[in-house]
């Protein structure tokens, strides 16, 4: 498993690199999102990660070792993994383009690391796994985004 420092870097100075090389018109190889609500959607993760929206815990209390345990593993998240908090329909872009919403979310990147740069104790909760610092968060994100490049066939995925 890469560490910490490695996958917060991939995350602040590769992940928008690779998602700008994605054409805009690709179809995911699963899901219903296209490439741009594809990034809005991470866009939203990171704000959720750096606490500008928040969530309670929807995760019974008593599955949460369990999940977090699941998001610390290299095993990478299923094909068609249902989020409840988006739903069944997908959700309308908001920017006007590919570019700006890649813009959005490298802002998002750097606003959640400077939260736990700013203040490293800092503990948020994810609506699926519970309450999480800097490192779980990291290796959520990591995961998270991951999966979509994957999606939309970057396929050289590392140790998760």
């Amino acid at each position: 498993m890469e560490n910490i420092q490695s996958k917060a870097a991939f995350l602040q100075n590769e992940f928008v690199k690779k998602l700008s090389g994605i054409n805009p018109d690709t179809k995911g190889l699963w899901g219903k999102m296209n490439v741009q609500q594809m990034i809005e959607h991470m866009s939203f993760s990171f704000r959720q990660a750096s606490g500008k929206d928040k969530y309670t815990l929807l995760t019974p209390e008593e599955n949460v070792p369990k999940m977090q345990a699941f998001m610390m593993s290299d095993k990478p998240f299923k094909e068609n993994t249902p989020n409840p908090i988006i739903g069944n329909d997908t959700i309308p872009e908001k920017n006007a383009t590919v570019q700006d919403a890649l813009n959005e979310l490298q802002g998002e990147i750097n606003d959640f690391l400077a939260v736990f740069e700013t203040k490293p104790d800092t503990v948020i909760t994810n609506p699926f796994f519970g309450d999480l610092n800097y490192e779980m968060w990291v290796q959520l994100l990591y995961k998270h985004s991951w999966h979509h490049l994957r999606q939309f066939g970057i396929d050289n995925t590392p140790n998760l």
